[in-house]
């Protein structure tokens, strides 16, 4: 990417702001409530499809979507990229992020690399160890069981290995001699195979650590909104220091391929009396500091909700989206597909050119 700007520091590091990849993250939420535009999960699957299409519209480079289980959220995620890819042409497909620890790494790898190649190589698939739960280890209903000595982490992790390596085209599975179609010789591997998508899988990271793990096993950075507090100072910082090691991490390794990183905010440009009627004066306007789950402290991003000179001024301040090329802007999907395309389209307009992200 070109720069735009003049290079700044921030701690130790010099960071020239460029144009940046700005993508919407739905949590793709429904609810049977009156003042909920999304009330089922035909809804929020449809309205998914028609957010992405409007937003390509509008010349937002990502649509990504979290994934959860047990929950009336968004829980399988390749029939929605799929259709998505099948009605958009350029925009990014994504997830921020698929929990492994639910996931079949075999089954998952078709299922992902159709959806792929449905959408033309567009798929940007976010993955990680997952967030805190609506159920106690809902991966146990799916059917997986950590291994001896294993950490549910510790299997997400080995999910995703074995998940990168089939995406990667791995042949590893003894063919029948007697098939029912003629095989091609040697060991098989899984089908479909999509060229280039072991090549844009990302992994949510909450610490640093394992943003090291991830560079070193050629995947692309993710940090949300939440991170583990390992310093006690504001997410930003920390959120730059992590990408800091992440890339450290990476230039140690050969993997024939640049990094991405991304971060994903809750921002909001008030430009008319609905905006402000939503959001002036909502949210937390500082980081806030606890425990999501036992022994993990977390410090959780603040909103951003103003008028678009003075949000301005706020973004040019924040450390991590200054140092990642990608960011991901959280929408408030219950609102509509046409209130969060106004989202989109006021940050576009008013503020992405003030920051030289446009």
């Amino acid at each position: 990417m070109d720069a735009l700007r003049s290079p700044r520091r921030t701690g130790q590091t010099e960071v020239v702001t460029t144009r940046k990849n700005i993508g919407f993250l739905s949590f793709g939420h429904w609810t049977d409530h009156p003042r909920s535009a999304v009330r089922t999960a035909s809804d929020a699957l449809l309205q998914s499809v028609e957010l992405a299409e409007a937003a390509e519209e509008l010349g937002v480079d990502g649509a990504y979507f979290r994934v959860h289980h047990f929950a009336r959220q968004l829980g399988t995620p390749a029939p929605l990229l799929a259709a998505i890819g099948a009605r958009t042409r350029t925009i990014e497909i994504g997830t921020g992020v698929v929990d492994m620890r639910y996931a079949n790494p075999l089954a998952f790898a078709e299922d992902v690399a159709a959806a792929d190649l449905l959408a033309g190589g567009r798929v940007q698939l976010g993955v990680s160890r997952g967030s805190p739960e609506q159920v106690i280890d809902g991966w146990r209903y799916f059917g997986f069981r950590p291994a001896e000595g294993e950490s549910d982490a510790d299997m997400a992790r080995r999910h995703t290995d074995v998940f990168l390596r089939a995406i990667e085209g791995e042949r590893f599975a003894e063919p029948n001699p007697r098939p029912m179609f003629p095989n091609p010789p040697g060991p098989l591997r899984i089908e479909p195979c999509s060229p280039g998508l072991r090549r844009r899988v990302w992994w949510g990271a909450a610490s640093d650590s394992t943003a090291r793990w991830a560079a070193a096993r050629g995947m692309h950075l993710m940090s949300s909104t939440l991170k583990a507090d390992e310093s006690g100072e504001p997410l930003h910082v920390q959120q730059r220091r992590q990408i800091e090691a992440f890339r450290e991490e990476w230039a140690g390794h050969d993997h024939g391929f640049e990094p991405r990183v991304s971060v994903s905010r809750s921002i909001v440009a008030i430009t008319d009396d609905t905006d402000r009627r939503y959001f002036l004066g909502g949210g937390a306007r500082d980081d806030q500091f606890g425990n999501i789950e036992p022994g993990l402290r977390a410090v959780f991003g603040r909103t951003y909700a103003a008028e678009p000179d003075e949000l301005v001024g706020q973004l040019r301040d924040d450390e991590a989206i200054e140092a990642a090329d990608t960011l991901q802007i959280t929408v408030p999907t219950q609102l509509g597909v046409e209130y969060n395309a106004h989202l989109l389209e006021s940050i576009l307009t008013h503020v992405a050119p003030e920051l030289g992200w446009r």
